[in-house]
C-alpha cells in the first residue's frame, strides 16, 4: 500500500460508522435478588446475589479484608459509585453521550454479573434468573433503540428448558442467544443436536463470552492474574476445535458463533493446527471421526467469529482468516476497553488494511450477524 493509499484509508477509517461487537451492561444491585422467591436467593453466586440496600463486601466487588478496614462513610461512597455505575450503562442518554465521544453508531450488548449465571446448580433458579434478566435488557436497553442489540441468556441444565427460552428470545425480540463458553456436557455430545437445529432455524447468532461455564481461577500465587486471563481465553480455540471437528458447524451451515472477548489472534493457529492434524489423523483409519467433506479451517472460516479490541496478531494474521471471522468491540465500560479512544484505536490497528476489510472487522460482519438497521449506519447517534 502506497502513502497516498494509507492516507486515503486513514481517512476512510476516521468516517467509518463503528459498530462495537463487544459492550457491556452493568445490572444494577438487587436485579436477581428481588425478583426472586425466598428460597431460591441461597442458590445464588455471590457476584449475582447483590441487593440494593446491600452492606456485603460483594456487592461492592471487594474483598472482605479490604471492606474491613473501610469506615461507614465509605462504604457508601462505594456504594453509590456502584449505583451510578449502573445508570452509566442503562441509560439511553447516557450511553447515547459515551457513543458519541467515542464515535460508536451501535453496540452488541452482553451482561456482567449475569455472565455468572451458569455457576447456578439448582437448574431451576438458573432458568429463572436467565428470564429476569432477558425481560429486563429488553426493556431497559434493546426496545428502546435500534443501536442497542442485546444477547438473552440461555439455561443450559437441560435442552428441552434451553430451547424454551431460545423461543422466547426471539419472541421477545432480542438479537442473539448467549451460551457458555464451555459446555456441560461438551458441545461435541450429540445431546445439542435439537438445540442447534432450532438456533439455525432462528437465524441468531451464538454468543460466547470468556469465562462463562467454567471456574476462571486456573493459577493462584505469583503472576496468577494475567497468566488465569490467558488459560480464560484458552477455552475459546477448545470449544472452537470441538465445534469445527465434531460436526456441529458442518451440519448447520446457517449457525455462527461469536466468541466474546476472547482476542483473535488464536484463529490462524487453531485453523492450521486442526488441518494439520485432522490429515495426519486420516491416515489411521478410525482416528478422525466423523469425516468431514471439507478441512476444519473451512468451517472456522466460515461460520466463527471472535470479539478484540486491540489485537495485532489478528490483523497480521488476516491473510489466513480472512477478515469476516473478526470483530472489533470496545469492551465498555471496562477498564482493559478502549473508551475514550475507540477512533485512534481502531485507526491505528487497521491503517495497513484495504477498506473493505476494515469496513468487515468494525461494521460490516456485526451488522450482518446481529441485524442492525441501517438507519444506525446513517443516523447521527
Amino acid at each position: 500500500m502506497t502513502a497516498t493509499h494509507r492516507a486515503v484509508a486513514r481517512m476512510e477509517i476516521e468516517t467509518m460508522p463503528l459498530i462495537s461487537a463487544d459492550s457491556h451492561v452493568e445490572e444494577p444491585p438487587g436485579l436477581w435478588v428481588e425478583n426472586l422467591h425466598e428460597s431460591a436467593k441461597a442458590a445464588l453466586p455471590l457476584e449475582m446475589s447483590a441487593s440494593s440496600e446491600s452492606q456485603s463486601a460483594f456487592a461492592l466487588r471487594i474483598s472482605a479484608a479490604d471492606a474491613s478496614k473501610l469506615t461507614e462513610d465509605e462504604l457508601e461512597g462505594m456504594r453509590h459509585r456502584q449505583r451510578t455505575a449502573s445508570l452509566g450503562t442503562t441509560s439511553v442518554e447516557a450511553r447515547y453521550q459515551i457513543m458519541r465521544e467515542d464515535g460508536i453508531a451501535g453496540e452488541c450488548i452482553y451482561p456482567t454479573a449475569g455472565l455468572y449465571l451458569w455457576n447456578i446448580e439448582d437448574p431451576e433458579v438458573g432458568k429463572s434468573c436467565a428470564r429476569i434478566y432477558n425481560d429486563w435488557i429488553l426493556d431497559t436497553l434493546e426496545a428502546r433503540s435500534p443501536r442497542f442489540r442485546c444477547a438473552g441468556l440461555v439455561p443450559t441444565w437441560n435442552v428441552r428448558d434451553a430451547m424454551d427460552e431460545v423461543l422466547r428470545i426471539v419472541e421477545r425480540g432480542l438479537a442473539a442467544v448467549m451460551l457458555p463458553l464451555v459446555g456441560t456436557p461438551p458441545y461435541n455430545h450429540r445431546d445439542w443436536e435439537p438445540l442447534w437445529s432450532l438456533i439455525e432455524d432462528t437465524g441468531r447468532p451464538i454468543v460466547m463470552h470468556q469465562g462463562s461455564g467454567h471456574d476462571m481461577l486456573f493459577y493462584r500465587g505469583r503472576g496468577a492474574a494475567v497468566a488465569n486471563l490467558l488459560a480464560t481465553q484458552s477455552m475459546a480455540p477448545r470449544t472452537a476445535a470441538l465445534l469445527a471437528t465434531s460436526g456441529v458447524l458442518a451440519n448447520h451451515p446457517g449457525l455462527h458463533f461469536v466468541f466474546v472477548e476472547t482476542n483473535a489472534g488464536w484463529l490462524a493457529w487453531l485453523m492450521s493446527t486442526l488441518d494439520h492434524y485432522n490429515a495426519a489423523f486420516k491416515q489411521n483409519p478410525g482416528w478422525v471421526r466423523p469425516m468431514l467433506p471439507e478441512p476444519p479451517s473451512f468451517y472456522v472460516k466460515r461460520q466463527l467469529h471472535a470479539t478484540f479490541q486491540n489485537d495485532e496478531v489478528a490483523i497480521g494474521n488476516i491473510a489466513k482468516t480472512g477478515s469476516d471471522p473478526l470483530l472489533w468491540g470496545s469492551d465498555y465500560p471496562h477498564t482493559e476497553g478502549t473508551y475514550p479512544h475507540s477512533r485512534k484505536v481502531v485507526s491505528v490497528l487497521c491503517a495497513g488494511l484495504e477498506p473493505a476489510e476494515t469496513a468487515a472487522i468494525v461494521c460490516d460482519t456485526a451488522v450482518r450477524l446481529f441485524d442492525f438497521e441501517s438507519s444506525v449506519l446513517t443516523d447521527p447517534v
